[in-house]
């Protein structure tokens, strides 16, 4: 059975004997089913849900991804805002942001809370802070750098560009999800966090640590194999959010397949910011 790189996808609701249902089937009751990117000869068990609850549907996942995202943008932007006005508070919001968005996954992953709305919402506000004032530390020149809102354009640009074309991947079956690719991509983003976490322990004993974000050419080519990994990743996570659809999760489930989604964009639009900085600065 397939399993997603992203740990908030791999905590779903199963359905029964063991497989993940997938990303559009027909809401219980409804009459035609809602279809995202089905692959012929795959076959999904129904869901069983309470009989009060309406099954999820593809509509349900872009609403609320819809909405987490626009919670994250918005307090991205006060963020931004605030802390170009008071460079100095820039680290505290980055540190403080980070932290808390990271202690909301990890709650809301081990403690099957992926379904709370409130949970979610509340990590797009934290990870809103977090993303305004790393985009002002990566372009604001208190920090010397350069690039300012242009540059952060530029990555917002790059970050749902790369998400729309691996949609269209997805939906026209041009790279298929089978057992191997997740495999590989799972295999390749476990590499890359034990680099990111060598380097860091590296920097506090040697100048710019192992050279991964130095701005030198081996830090633009792990940028650059970072990007990769989250692009290839929206596949997996597109595959997994399929099958809870055809599988009529509780219509609840999608608040995780949002959580899901926007935890791999902000790493795509974080990795696609520190590229550009290193030319924008070079």
């Amino acid at each position: 059975m397939r399993t997603s790189s992203n740990p908030v996808f791999r905590n779903l609701p199963k359905q029964q004997g063991g497989g993940y249902a997938t990303f559009g089937s027909a809401t219980a009751g409804a009459s035609q089913a809602a279809t995202f990117g089905q692959h012929p000869g795959t076959q999904a068990e129904p869901y069983t849900t309470q009989p009060a609850q309406r099954a999820m549907t593809i509509d349900d996942v872009v609403t609320k991804t819809g909405i987490t995202l626009g919670v994250l943008s918005v307090t991205a932007i006060i963020s931004y805002l605030y802390a170009s006005a008071n460079p100095s508070v820039a680290p505290a919001l980055l540190i403080a942001g980070g932290l808390i968005g990271f202690g909301l996954v990890m709650f809301a992953t081990f403690g099957r809370k992926m379904d709370n709305k409130f949970i979610v919402l509340a990590y797009a506000a934290a990870e809103g802070v977090f993303l305004g004032a790393l985009s002002l530390v990566f372009t604001g020149e208190s920090f010397g750098m350069s690039g300012g809102s242009a540059l952060i354009g530029q990555a917002i640009l790059g970050t749902f560009g790369v998400f729309f074309g691996m949609l269209i991947v997805y939906k026209t079956g041009a790279i298929r999800v089978t057992p191997r690719l997740t495999r590989m991509i799972v295999g390749a983003l476990i590499g890359v966090v034990v680099l990111m976490l060598g380097n860091l322990v590296a920097s506090f004993f040697m100048d710019g640590g192992f050279g991964l974000r130095d701005g030198g050419p081996i830090a633009i080519i792990f940028s650059l194999v970072c990007i990769g990994i989250a692009a290839f990743s929206f596949l997996l996570d597109f595959d997994q959010a399929d099958q809870l659809i055809r599988a009529q999760a509780p219509e609840k489930a999608a608040w995780g397949v949002a959580l899901g989604l926007t935890i791999t964009l902000v790493w795509l639009y974080v990795e696609i910011l520190r590229l550009l900085s290193y030319f924008q600065n070079d």
